[in-house]
């Protein structure tokens, strides 16, 4: 095989072609990645230009309990008067914060203890994955609502609560990424070479996986902001303020179902759906594009297309 056909084989490859060359091509073989981007950049556009969209005040009467929807107020009135467009507005910017923000704290910790386990290794791996076996095995939820109790309804208690309990897949995954890395050929030339063990980690480890965090982030998204519908619909959410979990509970309490007011905890719970099925097709497929031998490791048998010939 000559030198050009080598190369040309290489770029080929999905594993040795380039990161923004690997988005791409994703992007063009899962369209619903677009759909998912699409859905995520929407709904941030509509929580960073919050205040210029609501109409009118979070704590503004307009109209009757629970009027239905009209040309002044598309989504009708909750059971205070409020305009449930302005409030599902309003409880946007702290859903998407509280999802964000518990994401990003749940990958810091996770990344740590995945790099650190993955490694180091010997005693040390063995230690962090023994303590991250025995948080898996403890429902999320029933613990998330235990510490919540315990710390107080508030914004940053719940984010503390829901990105220190769901680090553990984030660990995992990214133990089983730096263990193969760390055998690789330019890791073992840098350790031969003297290069501490920061150097290595900062200059050949983490590069690697920065796009596997970045997904890892996006997909945690959707399960921080379920994570905060679910305690604020209990009733472990901030009081003070309006989010997707707070309308619901405040619909379901005040009898808005009985009251035959679906517009009242129906787009909370729309706009909580989408969230996270935009963040599982973005994810999924960023994922795909950081790991190109984890979307190819399982192959159906229908991906190939075998021509008969007739035999004579």
């Amino acid at each position: 095989m000559s030198a050009t056909t080598t190369l040309v084989a290489l770029a080929a490859d999905p594993a040795t072609a380039t990161k923004p060359r690997r988005v791409l091509a994703t992007i063009r073989r899962r369209p619903a990645t677009v759909i998912g981007g699409f859905i995520l950049a929407a709904f941030v556009l509509v929580a960073a230009l919050g205040p210029l969209l609501t109409p009118y005040g979070t704590h503004q009467q307009v109209g009757a309990v629970y009027a239905p929807p009209s040309a002044r107020h598309p989504l009708g009135l909750d059971d205070a008067g409020i305009d449930m467009l302005t409030l599902l507005i309003a409880g946007t910017r702290v859903s998407l914060f509280v999802g964000f923000a518990a994401s990003v704290v749940s990958v810091i910790v996770g990344g740590s203890i995945g790099v650190l386990a993955g490694y180091a290794g010997g005693w040390v791996d063995t230690t962090l994955m023994r303590l991250t076996d025995y948080v898996i095995v403890v429902p999320a939820l029933p613990l998330m609502i235990v510490v919540a109790t315990v710390w107080g309804p508030s914004v940053v208690h719940m984010v503390l609560v829901i990105g220190l309990l769901m680090w553990t897949s984030t660990a995992r995954l990214l133990r089983a990424q730096v263990l193969s890395l760390r055998e690789r050929a330019a890791v073992r030339r840098s350790r031969a070479l003297g290069a501490g063990h920061a150097r290595i980690v900062f200059r050949h480890i983490l590069p690697e996986i920065s796009g596997l965090l970045g997904a890892t982030t996006v997909l945690t998204v959707s399960v921080a902001i379920f994570f905060e519908a679910a305690l604020s619909f209990l009733g472990l959410g901030d009081p003070g303020t309006v989010s997707w979990g707070r309308l619901i509970e405040m619909a379901f309490e005040r009898t808005a179902i009985s009251s035959g007011a679906w517009w009242a905890i129906v787009p909370p719970g729309v706009c909580v759906a989408l969230v996270v099925l935009g963040s599982s097709l973005l994810g999924n497929a960023l994922q795909d594009a950081a790991n190109p031998r984890a979307s190819i490791a399982h192959v159906s048998p229908r991906s190939f297309r075998v021509r008969s010939r007739g035999v004579r």
